[in-house]
């Protein structure tokens, strides 16, 4: 905070902020909505239903630790796998020991045992490369070969630290079974050698969020990795100016020409799809910001210059759940970093879109316009993904997009204009891919998640920097379960990587800080 306060734009910025949060405080504005929630409270607490709440347990389940979640890190099974995925670290540490004069005393295993224990720099490598590659020169058996290198390492990174294991604990239950079910629906599959493409795309993000969990011991990793996802951002946002000033042609299958009469083509950059451009930005903008407010100088820049480049890029990809999803995001992001500031937030989100291209005014209005052909046509996929489920519950297709639409088509369930390729939701299509348990631990692990990253930076014990990460990336989680709503977000697996390459990025903040609160960490 003291560089944004000792720079001439950032004595600016905050006297311009402080200005509107003087104004707003003394405002009839202010006064009348403070009225309003006290008479709100009011209500709730002389409610019968408020009044049970307040004197028994109520509510207080929605924010304690269930006894699952408690009993994880401890639990046999927690503890014996772990054992397990670590035993080739456990056997290289018991081979370092007695050879350690040895090994020290060699420069290249020295070189080498070093290189692996940075082995979160080199994940921010891969998914740089994974984020902007063109999609054509992209295969995603890269994504596989470049996390089973980092995984390789990472038995090295544990050599010479004898307590070091792969932090299955810091994963969580619910992800930990929903890994689980992802090997059932893949055995379970319909077709098992289509699901088997699949779940090697699902073993590359379960490496990813694994490594990243375990080999995260210090802010400046933390930091590194929400700089190579910016870096990563700013490029894919200058190759989006780029196809603007060339020139998109508007694609009638992305976008409905009646009722969007004048919007131009929709942006899509490394992607192919412009709503998968959208959600990779989503995932990103949070984790920009995190880095304006925590990273060095240079960092600080590189936030900056991505944050912007990427809220112009977002809008130009037009895709509406994507935005929802960011606006859901940065609420959750003010209301963690410093709620004071949401009156002034408010005033400026409302300011900033008297500024906003018309066509993307209009392109948002739609969204509440049925007669929208990009938004009616969801509604068949919403019901013949539902009478799939209704048909077996629990029980899904298998693994892959693949494997849902030859059921459907199968049994004739689609009745829409368009070919039925996926079901435009996240959750229906992990339903039908993976039967009811395969979304409820989801969820649940995703809930978990955001729930753990919330109460790590209440409890304010760790370093602002760490907690400045983990409100990015749980705000970045949150947005995209939002956008997830009105669309499929694994759909490509590039974005799925990138989803849980957030997801790891949070988890891995939600331990560091953990491990600050004890004292654990320099």
């Amino acid at each position: 905070m003291s560089v944004v306060e000792n720079s001439v734009i950032g004595r600016w910025v905050l006297a311009l902020c402080a200005l509107l949060y003087r104004w707003y405080d003394g405002s009839l504005l202010a006064a009348g909505l403070r009225r309003f929630g006290r008479g709100c409270r009011s209500a709730w607490m002389g409610s019968a239903f408020g009044r049970s709440c307040r004197n028994s347990a109520g509510l207080k389940w929605l924010s304690r630790e269930g006894v699952l979640s408690r009993a994880w890190p401890n639990s046999l099974l927690c503890r014996g796998l772990t054992t397990l995925i670590s035993l080739p670290t456990i056997i290289l540490q018991a081979i370092y020991r007695p050879l350690r004069s040895v090994v020290e005393g060699s420069v290249f295993a020295r070189l080498f045992l070093g290189m692996a224990e940075q082995t979160p720099l080199l994940v921010g490598w891969v998914m740089l490369a994974v984020m902007v590659v063109p999609y054509e020169a992209w295969n995603n058996a890269y994504s596989l070969a470049g996390f089973a290198l980092c995984l390789f390492l990472t038995v090295f990174a544990g050599v010479r630290k004898p307590d070091f294991r792969l932090s299955l604990a810091s994963v969580g239950p619910w992800l930990m079974a929903f890994a689980g079910l992802v090997v059932l629906a893949w055995y379970l599959s319909i077709d098992r050698s289509e699901s088997t493409r699949h779940l090697s795309f699902h073993l590359t993000c379960m490496l990813c969020v694994l490594i990243l969990v375990t080999t995260v011991e210090r802010r400046e990793q933390l930091i590194r990795l929400l700089e190579m996802a910016s870096l990563a951002m700013l490029v894919i946002s200058l190759y989006g100016f780029w196809q603007r000033i060339q020139g998109i042609e508007v694609n009638p299958s992305y976008v409905d020409l009646t009722v969007n009469r004048g919007m131009p083509g929709r942006v899509f950059s490394f992607f192919e799809n412009p709503n998968a451009c959208g959600e990779v930005l989503l995932l990103l903008l949070p984790l920009a910001f995190a880095l304006i407010l925590c990273g060095g100088w240079g960092g600080r820049l590189l936030g900056l210059l991505s944050f912007g480049a990427g809220g112009m890029a977002i809008a130009m990809t037009y895709s509406r759940a994507s935005w929802i999803g960011l606006v859901v995001a940065a609420f959750l992001f003010v209301l963690l970093w410093n709620k004071r500031i949401i009156p002034v937030a408010l005033i400026v989100a409302v300011i900033g879109c008297f500024f906003l291209p018309s066509t993307v005014i209009h392109r948002f209005l739609t969204i509440f316009n049925t007669s929208d052909t990009s938004t009616a046509s969801r509604f068949p996929y919403y019901q013949a993904a539902w009478d799939f489920i209704k048909t077996q519950p629990f029980l899904g297709a298998g693994l892959g997009t693949e494997q849902v639409r030859t059921v459907i088509e199968d049994r004739e369930l689609f009745h829409g204009v368009d070919v039925f390729v996926h079901c435009h939701n996240t959750y229906l299509q992990i339903w039908c891919e993976m039967g009811f348990f395969g979304l409820v631990t989801f969820v649940a692990g995703l809930l978990w998640t955001i729930r753990r990253g919330i109460d790590s930076v209440r409890t304010a014990l760790c370093s602002s920097q760490t907690r400045i990460a983990v409100i990015g990336g749980t705000s970045a989680l949150l947005g995209a379960m939002v956008c997830g709503l009105a669309d499929y977000l694994w759909n490509y697996p590039r974005v799925m990587l990138i989803f849980w390459f957030v997801a790891g990025v949070a988890l891995a903040g939600i331990r560091l800080a953990a491990r600050e609160a004890n004292g654990e960490t320099a």
